[in-house]
Parts: C-alpha cells; structure tokens; sequence
C-alpha cells in the first residue's frame, strides 16, 4: 500500500535516538521541578506576560531558559520520526496496525484527559497539559510497536 505520509525507513533510527534522549531529559527536567540554569539566553518572543512584572507585550526580546524548549523539540520530533517513518516492509498489515494504534492512542489519551479535567486541579492540572502535548505521541508509539511485536510473535 502507498503512504504518501510516511517518511523514509531510515530515519526512524534517527527517530528513536532523539525521542529516547528527549524523554530521559524530560524526566530529569520533570523531576527537579523544571529548575534549569542550563542554556539562559535571550529570545524573541511573540508575547511576553511575566508573573511579576508589569512589562507585558508583544514582539519583545527577553531572557529565558531553553532547556525546556529544546526537550521538547526533541521528543516531538523524535517521536514523528518513529511513528511515521517507514517500516522495513510496509505492507497493508502494517498500514492497518499503524492506523487502529493511531486511532486507539487518541481515544485512550483524550479518555485520560477528561478523567484528569474532572480529578485534578491546581498546579498539577498544568502538569497534566503540559504531558498532553506529548502523550498522543507516546500511546501511538507504543501502541504500534506492541501490537507489531504481537503480531511478529505469532508468525514465528
């Protein structure tokens, strides 16, 4: 079957490289309450509205930590690699797998959503937004390779 979606096999490596290192950076990020020092430079930003301040605006150059920004970019875009790159034999079996796991990570992830709009509040609450930017991703990713494995299992 063509996917004309899909990206080439061999980036998936690639993929895998930069989504590992992005969720073990995360998870170190997470777990010192997002405190990083590393990486403060200045950036433009489109609009800028400070806790503390009174200088809010649009369009203003400010100082800012990247750390988190970078993590991010390397798990969402390590991740896209690995969903949606190619596999070795990308079969109509595959396309269907690829699919159904895409459909179910949504469904289970929006699922998680609503249970954490009506349970969890507060602080915590923008934890769970800010993991909801990546777990469409992860489900998928997951969800894909568990059933390919399973499947793969029962051929041998």
């Amino acid at each position: 079957m063509k996917s004309n979606y899909l990206l080439p096999h061999k980036y998936k490596t690639m993929g895998w490289v930069l989504f590992v290192i992005g969720l073990l950076s995360g998870s170190v990020l997470f777990f010192n309450g997002y405190d990083s020092s590393f990486l403060n430079v200045k950036v433009l930003t489109i609009y800028y509205e400070p806790i503390f301040s009174e200088s809010s605006g649009f369009f203003k150059i400010v100082d800012n930590t990247i750390t988190d920004e970078l993590v991010s970019l390397l798990i969402i875009i390590g991740g896209l690699l690995v969903g949606f790159s190619k596999e070795k034999v990308e079969d109509e079996f595959i396309y269907k797998l690829r699919k159904d796991s895409l459909v179910w990570a949504i469904l289970f992830n929006y699922f998680i959503l609503i249970a954490a709009i009506l349970l969890v509040y507060e602080l915590t609450f923008f934890h769970v937004l800010v993991f909801n930017m990546f777990t469409p991703l992860v489900f998928f990713i997951i969800r894909f390779n568990f059933l390919k494995h399973k499947a793969n299992s029962h051929d041998e």
